[in-house]
């Protein structure tokens, strides 16, 4: 699920909230002031592959 990074256009208060990609339209309010919060571009995020299977099974170095 991603994270999408919310500023709020009054007081300046940055959140991040994750959501599912079919809500990304929805309209985020800040938690401190109630006002309507606009998006903003994000870094992103890397893969993160986790557990053994992923290497074991992909990329294990055929010479070894």
């Amino acid at each position: 699920m991603p994270t999408y990074t919310y500023k709020c256009s009054k007081c300046g208060h940055t959140f991040d909230i994750m959501k599912l990609i079919s809500k990304y339209d929805e309209v985020e309010k800040c938690s401190k002031c109630k006002i309507i919060a606009t998006r903003q571009i994000g870094k992103g995020a890397g893969v993160i592959f986790k557990g053994d299977g992923f290497y074991q099974t992909d990329y294990k170095n055929k010479g070894l």
